[in-house]
């Protein structure tokens, strides 16, 4: 049987543009995984950026929280010296007073200058202490201020961890879902940021309790 030359020919083109076409494929992959994998270095090096942002931020807003604790502490405790200065007092006039009522007319002057005198430092000392509990009550509500701007930071941290956790396993699998879905905890995440640097009042309860903030 004679062998068609032409035929052993189209055989050769069949392969060549088969293997062109697994050449394109190919290429076609690894430049799709190569684009892939740009789209997640991008996103963790402004991810990284981020967090390194509102960490600092963060580290300030725990230190003024601290002050502002240690004063809300220092108030209450010298209003709580004050009330106390103030029944000293109370009870001095109260004495003096009852003492006045037995005492002969020629003390009744010097009785009733000591009434007067420590009812003056009553007084004055409920008075400072109504001014105290007032500024222990103004730290109270600024460390509350100061403790809702945290949690947003503590909440962005968690889901930029979790977005980054994301990002890196579809780099390991090639997975672009998972890179869509890298970028719902990415959103949230730069969303608190965001709010704790311009003090916004976006805020989740829920999250927050559940991470104990």
């Amino acid at each position: 049987m004679d062998v068609d030359p032409m035929e052993a020919v189209k055989d050769d083109d069949d392969d060549d543009d088969a293997g062109d076409a697994r050449h394109a494929a190919e290429l076609k992959k690894e430049k799709g995984k190569s684009r892939l994998n740009g789209w997640v270095a991008i996103a963790v090096a402004i991810l990284a950026t981020f967090l390194g942002i509102c960490k600092v931020k963060d580290d300030n807003i725990v230190q003024a929280m601290q002050q502002a604790q240690a004063k809300s502490v220092d108030s209450w405790n010298w209003y709580q010296a004050k009330k106390i200065r103030a029944d000293v007092a109370k009870m001095a006039e109260d004495q003096f007073e009852v003492q006045a009522l037995s005492a002969p007319t020629s003390a009744q002057s010097v009785l009733a200058a000591k009434i007067d005198a420590y009812k003056q430092t009553a007084a004055k000392q409920l008075i400072e202490a109504d001014d105290v509990q007032k500024q222990a009550k103004d730290a109270a509500k600024e460390y509350d201020r100061l403790n809702y701007h945290d949690d947003q930071f503590d909440l962005s941290d968690a889901l930029l961890a979790i977005a980054i956790s994301l990002l890196a396993v579809t780099s390991l699998t090639q997975k672009r879902w998972l890179f869509g879905l890298a970028m719902v905890p990415t959103f949230f995440g730069v969303l608190y940021g965001l709010a704790g640097l311009f003090n916004l009042q976006i805020h989740s309860d829920f999250f927050a309790k559940i991470l104990g903030t």
